[in-house]
């Protein structure tokens, strides 16, 4: 039987073509007029996910 995509994890990462696994960094729900500009610029950006998570995910994410 196929297995079911984690529409849990396919809403938090995202795969690119050439097989990453990148997601949103934390801190950045509240508490934003503590830090800086630079640091809340940077938290926007999406980030790589180490291997070893990488390839958790991605067998989370096989439809």
């Amino acid at each position: 039987m196929k297995q079911k995509t984690r529409k849990s994890i396919a809403k938090r990462f995202k795969i690119t073509k050439k097989g990453k696994v990148l997601r949103m960094p934390s801190g950045q729900d509240h508490l934003l007029s503590k830090q800086t500009s630079s640091k809340r610029r940077r938290l926007r950006k999406m980030v790589k996910v180490a291997e070893p998570e990488a390839k958790k995910i991605k067998k989370l994410l096989k439809s």
